[in-house]
C-alpha cells in the first residue's frame, strides 16, 4: 500500500521530445523529429529559374516534385558544404492549419545526430528577427547552444507560391465560365 502511496507523491515525468540536429557552420540547430519524413542522402537537383539563390532546386521523389531549399544560404547566404555528412531531410511543410501538408526538402549540414529533451528547455533568445522568423528559441547544453528550426515558418508568401503554386484549372472548368 506505501508503494502506491509513493508513486503518487513522484512528480510528473517532463514530456519529452526527439529532435534531429544539424549545423550550419559551427552553429548547432535543431527540427523536431515528428516534422521530419525522411532523411536523404544528398541527391542531384534540377534547379528553378530566377528563384532566390537559397532554392536548391526540385527532385522527383514517390511520384511527387519536391522543391528543396538550402537552409544555410537561406540562413547565412552560403550554400551548405558538400560532406559526407550533408543530407537531404524531406520535412512536411505546413505553413498553417488551413493548407494541405506538402513535402520540403532541406539541405543540412552534418544532421547525422539527435538530441531527446523537454522542449520547455528551449527559451526565447530576446531577439524579434523577422528577417528569421524560422529560427526559434534556444536550448544550452555541454556544447554550447542549439537553435530550434520551425518548419512552417521558413518560407514567405512570395517563395511559398513559387515552390507550391495551386494546380492549374481544369480545361472543362474553363469551358464551362461564361
Amino acid at each position: 500500500m506505501s508503494e502506491i502511496i509513493a508513486k503518487r507523491n513522484v512528480a510528473p515525468v517532463a514530456k519529452q521530445a526527439l529532435f534531429l540536429l544539424f549545423r550550419i557552420g559551427s552553429e548547432r540547430y535543431a527540427l523536431r523529429a515528428t516534422e521530419v519524413a525522411e532523411v536523404l542522402p544528398r541527391l542531384p537537383l534540377k534547379p528553378i529559374a530566377r528563384a532566390p539563390q537559397w532554392v536548391a532546386g526540385v527532385f522527383a521523389y514517390r511520384g511527387a516534385v519536391v522543391p528543396v531549399i538550402d537552409l544555410s544560404a537561406l540562413t547565412f547566404g552560403h550554400s551548405a558544404e558538400a560532406r559526407t555528412s550533408t543530407r537531404l531531410v524531406l520535412v512536411h511543410y505546413r505553413p498553417d492549419e488551413t493548407q494541405a501538408e506538402q513535402w520540403l526538402g532541406l539541405i543540412l549540414e552534418q544532421a547525422t545526430d539527435t538530441l531527446r529533451c523537454n522542449p520547455q528547455d528551449f527559451q526565447p533568445y530576446g531577439l524579434d528577427n523577422r528577417e528569421a522568423p524560422y529560427l526559434g528559441p534556444v536550448r544550452e547544453d555541454a556544447q554550447g547552444l542549439v537553435q530550434w528550426v520551425r518548419v512552417s515558418d521558413l518560407l514567405d508568401d512570395a517563395v511559398r507560391a513559387l515552390l507550391f503554386p495551386p494546380p492549374p484549372l481544369d480545361p472543362a472548368q474553363l469551358e464551362a465560365q461564361p
